[in-house]
């Protein structure tokens, strides 16, 4: 079921997800987040070769695409030499969608594994000082 919820990736556990990427083609996971101040964070591999990845913030999903923000421009990941770990900082409700592109790679379909989380700010409330 996509888009996921901020509680179905807290439900996530630590298992890993994986997906399957055709050549010549992409994936996307959209997280529609409500609260601010979250920060989502992904681990992920790929298998075989590399793949790329970008995130993109929408405002809804009626947000035409050129208006959403590119939080993290599509970078060639060497993801199967290295695991790739990147974390977000929720500054605004919306959609924040993880692509993952292997439109590059004209015969050669990935398999990409990996795993989200979502953290909230610990507030300091200053209760444990004497």
């Amino acid at each position: 079921k996509l888009p996921l919820t901020v509680e179905e990736i807290i439900n996530f556990g630590e298992s890993n997800r994986e997906l399957f990427i055709k050549s010549s083609t992409y994936s996307i996971i959209p997280i529609t987040v409500t609260e601010m101040g979250l920060a989502i964070s992904w681990i992920f591999s790929s298998d075989p070769k590399s793949i790329s990845f970008s995130v993109v913030y929408q405002e809804s999903e009626d947000t035409p695409l050129d208006q959403c923000k590119v939080l993290i421009p599509m970078t060639r990941c060497n993801s199967h030499k290295e695991t790739i770990r990147g974390q977000v900082k929720v500054r605004n409700p919306g959609i924040y969608t993880l692509i993952f592109d292997n439109t590059f790679s004209r015969f050669i379909s990935k398999r990409v594994f990996y795993h989200l989380a979502v953290e909230r700010p610990v507030i300091y409330d200053g209760s444990d000082f004497p």
